[in-house]
């Protein structure tokens, strides 16, 4: 018996079903890890249905006291009879667990707090009528209730009776003035995004050129006075377009419209607040596959509002993407070239393993302190050394030495430049020898050998490293903190705008964001679902940077296969 037992071991057999078993078991925990953020994160931007309901909120020695509640079932859960008394809410002991549900009640304005809890025993004459309207606003996040009179100039223009379902008069009249509403926003964030954007950011340059001329005193008065005639230009354009802003906001803030609430309260809002408004408890299935496409490409494409609960996160998009591309510019050439010193032309000894152990090492040091060197050094020294060599008339304001995308791709880049080297090395070493004896027989040089043979037959090992550092810096966020992610930067490091690319800019990113919106937020629970869809974004995008790499990889790997046999 013991013979078979160890014969059975000595065959591998059972090291096969381990490996199995831990591969299995890893994509399992992978798979389930993305279900988990598809479902908390997607579900989040599905139209749900608004309930209307009697709440009876228990009070000791004395008469429940009667509330209307109007929201959406967003979660529910089992509590403890004494956790439930402990807060203040008189139950009965006897039963020991209590089930409540997480309400969206939203009307922060009224209600002070956008979620609240209550005991589903309490509920009671639970409907949905079809009229129940949800706003999505600027600010103040969501609001429910029913369309009561549509308002231009403050004199009524139409209204209905919210006791009726199916008086949607004043809700056909308001969907026209929203969609009115939102065409001149469009051109509200036209003109002062990019008109008066590329206005002020002339000006500022005129600034910065005249300042210039003084520090180095060719500030002639036919310079100044050119100086002086070109601002004269951009501030005449500057007023009209100011005079044609002004305009487009009184024409937006001409419509209100009047909502009767919860528990009777009446208010009124600005339709120029509105930026989304449907009734999902009359829409079918197909008005809400609309409403989900138009609410997820908003978290897409948009930039974020109400201290980023609200919104897209498409700066964040762009920041991570352009941080990660600049990175790989950055990193790929120096882990390469490290990698063809060491392994094709140092001397191999004792300084040389050195090097290697050291390389080895710094691929384990906490990326806090990469952070750490990347603020001291390119910024503080570097950067300032910039400022006063090259931008001096901005002075005492930094240009290069504060915090911004180039910083930042350059202290991942030292971050992730071991990974690259290792690899690269890796593939070095794989290529015969004999490949290289042979083209240098032929004639070649010791480096038309190497950029000719060696490195294209070693660059799928470069791809190889390029992929983990990739993998590695997207999902990076201590180190970024210290040197140019921010909480909000709408304005992107790309743009319109001469020199085009802004590598001083500070930027968003997705990891930072999900920190921010998980562990910073006001609002914990509209930021819950946010944090499952933003870091669900993240990993796609880490997939998609990864995909490309290995395309690339492969490609190469087949082109140069007949080499390596």
């Amino acid at each position: 018996m013991m013979q078979t037992i160890k014969k059975f071991f000595a065959s591998g057999t059972p090291w096969i079903w381990v490996n199995a078993g831990a591969v299995a078991i890893s994509v399992i925990m992978t798979v389930g890890l993305l279900l988990l953020l598809a479902l908390n994160g997607l579900s989040h931007f599905w139209p749900k249905d608004i309930m209307l309901a009697n709440y009876s909120q228990p009070v000791l020695d004395s008469q429940p006291v009667e509330r209307e509640i109007i929201g959406e079932r967003i979660d529910t859960e089992q509590v403890s009879a004494e956790r439930i008394i402990s807060s203040g809410i008189p139950v009965s002991a006897q039963t020991p667990l209590y089930e409540r549900e997480l309400i969206k009640i939203g009307n922060r304005d009224l209600n002070g707090s956008d979620f609240t809890w209550l005991l589903t025993n309490y509920l009671s004459d639970i409907s949905y009528p079809e009229n129940l309207t949800a706003f999505e606003r600027r600010e103040w996040g969501n609001f429910y209730g029913y369309v009561q009179e549509v308002k231009e100039a403050g004199v009524t223009v139409v209204t209905s009776d919210p006791s009726i379902e199916s008086d949607d008069a004043a809700w056909l009249v308001l969907e026209e003035r929203i969609e009115r509403a939102l065409n001149i926003y469009e051109q509200i964030d036209t003109l002062e995004g990019d008109d008066i954007g590329e206005v002020n950011y002339a000006l500022e340059r005129l600034r910065l050129q005249e300042r210039g001329y003084e520090l180095r005193g060719t500030d002639t008065p036919e310079r100044l006075s050119a100086i002086a005639a070109e601002r004269a230009n951009w501030e005449a354009n500057y007023e009209i377009l100011q005079t044609r802003l002004g305009e487009l906001y009184e024409q937006v803030e001409r419509d209100s419209v009047v909502m009767l609430a919860m528990n009777g309260d009446s208010t009124e809002i600005n339709v120029s607040q509105i930026v989304r408004a449907y009734q999902p408890n009359g829409m079918h299935i197909g008005s809400k596959l609309v409403v989900y496409g138009e609410k997820l490409w908003e978290f897409l494409s948009d930039e974020p509002r109400e201290a980023n609960t609200e919104g897209g996160i498409f700066p964040a998009i762009f920041g991570t993407v352009t941080m990660v591309l600049l990175m790989s510019i950055f990193v790929t050439p120096f882990g390469v070239i490290a990698a063809v010193y060491l392994r094709e032309y140092a001397k191999q000894g004792f300084i040389t393993r050195t090097i290697r152990i050291a390389v080895n090492n710094l691929a384990g040091v906490p990326s806090i302190v990469y952070g750490v060197f990347g603020l001291g050094f390119f910024i503080y020294f570097l950067g300032s050394e910039v400022d006063q060599a090259f931008y001096p008339e901005a002075l005492p304001a930094p240009t290069f030495g504060t915090p911004g995308m180039l910083w930042a791709s350059l202290t991942l880049a030292l971050l992730t430049v071991p990974v690259v080297i290792v690899s690269t090395e890796e593939g070095l070493a794989r290529i015969p020898r004999s490949l290289r004896e042979g083209s240098l027989a032929l004639g070649a040089t010791k480096f038309e050998t190497l950029i000719r043979v060696v490195l294209p037959m070693a660059s799928p090992a470069m791809m190889t490293g390029l992929i983990l550092a990739v993998a590695r810096a997207a999902g990076e966020v201590a180190p970024l903190m210290l040197v140019g992610v921010v909480k909000l930067a709408p304005t992107l490091p790309i743009n319109g705008n001469y020199p085009y690319f802004h590598l001083d800019q500070k930027f968003m990113h997705l990891g930072f964001h999900i920190y921010d919106v998980g562990f910073q937020s006001p609002n914990v629970e509209a930021a819950r679902p946010l944090v499952f869809a933003t870091a669900l974004l993240l990993v796609i995008v880490i997939a998609l940077l990864n995909v490309l790499a290995v395309t690339i990889r492969n490609r190469l790997r087949e082109k140069y296969k007949s080499l390596d046999m």
